[in-house]
């Protein structure tokens, strides 16, 4: 009886661990960029220093999870004036808010064979808002490649103030997210 239990509890973990696989974001092969016009004419940014947890078996997405943030004070536009002062207080105020979170609420397939619709709260500073977006999610190998894009207003996150910056942002993603 104690060798049944034993056997049954093994393959009840060993099923538990196949369903939820568990990934991480790899900085090599991840971008997180955005789009945003000044004056009229596009400017192009990154972060850096993605993190987080993913959760993600395609068969079930009902069950998956993101739960991923970039480091706020990475934010590069290759221009070392406007970068420093976009880490300042009226911007992102990095000193106080280090991180940009995004944490998944549902994630839905989209009827396309690799493409999903991802729901969620995304936090900027103090301001915490509900966002959705399409992705799609590629295997690689072992991995996945999860891409995706979705447009904010920076002000309804306290980003910024009366400016020659458009109120509209892009953001892009490409999260190689690894076992």
């Amino acid at each position: 009886m104690k060798s049944f239990l034993l056997s049954l509890l093994i393959l009840f973990a060993s099923v538990t661990v196949v369903a939820a696989q568990e990934y991480h974001p790899a900085a090599q092969g991840s971008s997180v960029t955005f789009k945003i016009k000044n004056f009229g004419f596009n400017v192009d940014g990154s972060f850096s220093g993605l993190q987080g947890h993913i959760m993600f078996d395609p068969k079930d997405p009902g069950k998956a999870s993101f739960d991923v943030s970039v480091d706020a004070s990475t934010v590069n536009t290759d221009n070392d004036s406007r970068d420093g002062h976009l880490k300042k207080e009226d911007y992102f105020d990095v000193q106080n808010h280090p991180r940009i979170r995004f944490v998944s609420t549902g994630i839905t397939p989209s009827g396309k064979n690799d493409g999903y619709t991802i729901t969620g709260k995304l936090t900027i500073k103090t301001t915490t808002k509900d966002i959705s977006f399409p992705f799609t999610a590629t295997p690689q190998g072992d991995d996945y490649l999860f891409k995706g894009e979705f447009t904010i207003n920076r002000r309804d996150f306290g980003v910024g103030g009366a400016s020659t910056l458009s109120n509209n942002l892009t953001v892009f993603l490409s999260v190689l997210a690894k076992k």
